[in-house]
């Protein structure tokens, strides 16, 4: 039995249609993500959830038990907003155990959920403070600490991180893969930043204008993007997408008089004469060595950026741009001309018309 079950959940607002048709089963213990731009409607989706909205059709189970029309205390759910949420004139200690006071749970007992949830979260010498008190990290673990007392069968995240600087960021991130990893509760976390997705996740749905794009672990979402949204969404860099023709078993890059040899495991989707798209991670680039069997492309350098632990550099392959992350230590500079090498197994093509895999 899932722990989460979403069946065909649709979501209309007048003629407008935000959810078109969401299917998902979680099993216990496993971290969704939901991942997309603003106004895909993975919001929508969590609150649909969370009883917060009414889907339109389709249902909704948890721990097998249909929830539609369920009052949101009755889901055996908690949620964590992106705006903390807290009592300003409560103390830490009574707006984590806010939840449990409003049940009537017999004090000790509340008190004995509080600490432990400070514990696991280290906040044990912050618990008589108000939040005024308390800087924008500490107030989230305060917000989940709220969550995590009522011990539920699935914890719910609305961009929880996104009000925090970089360095909490990571910070809060290393926090709740530590405590999602020792509680082995089921999640649902909504983001529209990749870097929380493939750190956070055990499974990825990457959503776009109401539906799933792809559903998968964070390495099928990279390695085998599905479309090209997913493949231009996850990664940073993102992909690089050259436009191209598969011609007489070659791959004919558009705009330059490069030539590529199709992959094996593309002779059948790349029909002759037809139009795709040639995709290749950054990162999977490297300056040629001049070896024969090297795959490579020609390109002309634009701009080379030192971030410290990797080299970037701009370059053009005839009129289409091309992005390689490199080692930091790689001599290029504005203007020169060299070959970008990769492997078989980097090398992704795409149906320009229809966005998917090939």
């Amino acid at each position: 039995m899932s722990a989460l079950e979403i069946r065909d959940v649709r979501k209309n607002y007048g003629s407008v249609e935000t959810l078109k048709g969401i299917n998902i089963a979680l099993e216990s213990g496993e971290f969704l993500v939901l991942l997309g731009s603003s106004g895909c409607g993975k919001s929508t989706l969590l609150n649909i959830i969370a009883g917060l909205a009414e889907a339109t059709s389709g249902d909704v189970l948890i721990g097998g038990r249909s929830v539609l029309g369920v009052h949101p205390k009755n889901r055996d759910i908690a949620m964590v907003f992106q705006s903390y949420a807290l009592y300003p004139n409560l103390t830490v200690h009574r707006n984590i155990g806010f939840g449990l006071e409003m049940r009537k749970v017999p004090v000790a007992e509340r008190d004995k959920a509080v600490h432990e949830a400070a514990r696991l979260l280290q906040i044990e010498n912050l618990l008589e403070r108000k939040p005024g008190q308390l800087s924008g990290g500490q107030r989230q673990r305060v917000a989940i600490g709220r969550a995590l007392v009522r011990k539920p069968q699935v914890f719910l995240f609305d961009e929880p991180l996104s009000n925090l600087d970089a360095k909490l960021r990571l910070e809060m991130r290393t926090e709740l893969k530590r405590l999602h990893e020792m509680l082995k509760t089921t999640v649902v976390y909504v983001t529209h930043d990749q870097i929380e997705a493939m750190t956070l996740a055990t499974r990825i749905a990457v959503m776009r204008d109401g539906r799933i794009e792809q559903l998968g672990t964070p390495e099928e979402i990279y390695d085998n993007p599905a479309t090209l949204y997913v493949a231009g969404f996850v990664g940073a860099p993102a992909m690089n997408m050259l436009k191209a023709t598969a011609r007489a078993g070659e791959i004919a890059v558009a705009g330059s008089d490069a030539r590529l040899p199709v992959p094996e495991r593309f002779k059948n989707a790349a029909r002759d004469g037809a139009e795709i798209i040639l995709g290749v991670r950054p990162e999977a680039l490297r300056v040629a060595s001049g070896a024969a069997s090297e795959r490579s492309l020609p390109v002309e350098i634009e701009v080379v950026e030192l971030t410290g632990p990797e080299l970037v550099a701009t370059a053009r392959i005839g009129t289409q741009p091309l992005t390689a992350t490199l080692p930091p230590r790689t001599r290029l500079a504005k203007g020169d001309s060299c070959r970008f090498a990769f492997d078989d197994d980097a090398l992704r093509l795409f149906d320009p018309a229809t966005g998917k895999a090939l």
